[in-house]
C-alpha cells in the first residue's frame, strides 16, 4: 500500500463534504498524515476548481470527478478513473445527499425517489464499486455520512429520513458482511451543522434550534470532518458497525 491512503468522497464539494476533502488531506488531521482523495460532485463546477486550487500545495494529491452518485453505470466508471487516478483506494466517505421536504400528503412521488435515490442508492451503488479493491488487499474504511433524524424521525422529511435510516442499517449489514476482510464500515449521524441548508434559516428559528442543543450551537463542518479523521485513522481499527453521533447532545 502507497504511504499516502487513498480515499473517494462523495458529495466532496460544500458543507460537510467539503470539510472532509480538507481533513483527509491535511497532515494536521487526527491521523496526522495526509491522504490523497478523489471527490465526487454533480453540479458546482466552481466549488471544484476552488477545492482543487486551495489544496494543490498540500503535499497530496486531490483529483475531481463529476458523476451522478445515483446511477451505478456512472459510478463504475468514476470509481475505475478514480482507483486509476490514486493507485487504489483505502478510504470511501459516502457523504452526497439531498432534500426534498415536504408533508406526505403534498410529497411527490419523485421527490421521494430523487432523495432516496442521492441518499441510499448512492451508498448502495459506491460501496459495491470499491468493496473490489479493498477486499483483494484485505483492507478498506467506510463512512457513511447518516443524520439524527435517522434515527428520531421528522415532520415533513419522510424521504429524508427514510433514506438516512436506510443508511445505518446498510452500515450494519455491512460491517458483518466485510470484517472478515479487514473492512471497517461506520457512519456518522450529524444534528444541526451550520451549513448552506441552516444558514437558510431564520434569526428565531435558529435560536430555537439552539435552546434544543445542550452545547448550545450549531455544529460546524469540521466537527463531522474530524470524527471522519478518526475513523480513517488506526485508533479506530477495533471499531465496526458503529453510529457516532454528532449533535452538541440533542438526541441524548
Amino acid at each position: 500500500m502507497n504511504k499516502n491512503k487513498r480515499a473517494i468522497v462523495t458529495g466532496g464539494t460544500r458543507g460537510i463534504g467539503r470539510a472532509i476533502v480538507m481533513e483527509l488531506v491535511s497532515d494536521s488531521n487526527y491521523s496526522k498524515s495526509f491522504s490523497d482523495v478523489a471527490f465526487i460532485y454533480n453540479s458546482c463546477v466552481e466549488c471544484a476548481d476552488e477545492i482543487l486550487a486551495e489544496t494543490k500545495d498540500l503535499g497530496a494529491r486531490v483529483f475531481a470527478f463529476k458523476s451522478d452518485v445515483s446511477s451505478f453505470e456512472q459510478t463504475q466508471k468514476t470509481v475505475d478513473d478514480a482507483v486509476e487516478k490514486l493507485g487504489g483506494v483505502d478510504i470511501l466517505v459516502n457523504n452526497a445527499g439531498i432534500t426534498r421536504d415536504n408533508l406526505l400528503m403534498r410529497m411527490q412521488e419523485k421527490d421521494f425517489d430523487d432523495v432516496i435515490n442521492a441518499n441510499l442508492k448512492s451508498v448502495f451503488n459506491y460501496t459495491k464499486t470499491v468493496m473490489k479493491p479493498m477486499i483483494k488487499q484485505r483492507y478498506g474504511r467506510i463512512i457513511n455520512i447518516s443524520s439524527v433524524v435517522g434515527i428520531t424521525g421528522n415532520a415533513g422529511q419522510s424521504n429524508y429520513v427514510a433514506s438516512k435510516s436506510g443508511v445505518i442499517g446498510f452500515t450494519k449489514a455491512m460491517a458483518r458482511e466485510l470484517a472478515s476482510r479487514n473492512i471497517t464500515v461506520n457512519a456518522i449521524a450529524p444534528g444541526f451543522i451550520k451549513t448552506d441548508m441552516t444558514d437558510r434559516l431564520s434569526e428565531d428559528q435558529t435560536n430555537n434550534l439552539v435552546k434544543s442543543i445542550p452545547l448550545k450551537r450549531l455544529g460546524t463542518p469540521e466537527d463531522v470532518a474530524r470524527v471522519v479523521g478518526f475513523l480513517c485513522s488506526e485508533g479506530a481499527d477495533y471499531i465496526t458497525g458503529q453510529v457516532f453521533v454528532v449533535d452538541g447532545g440533542m438526541t441524548m
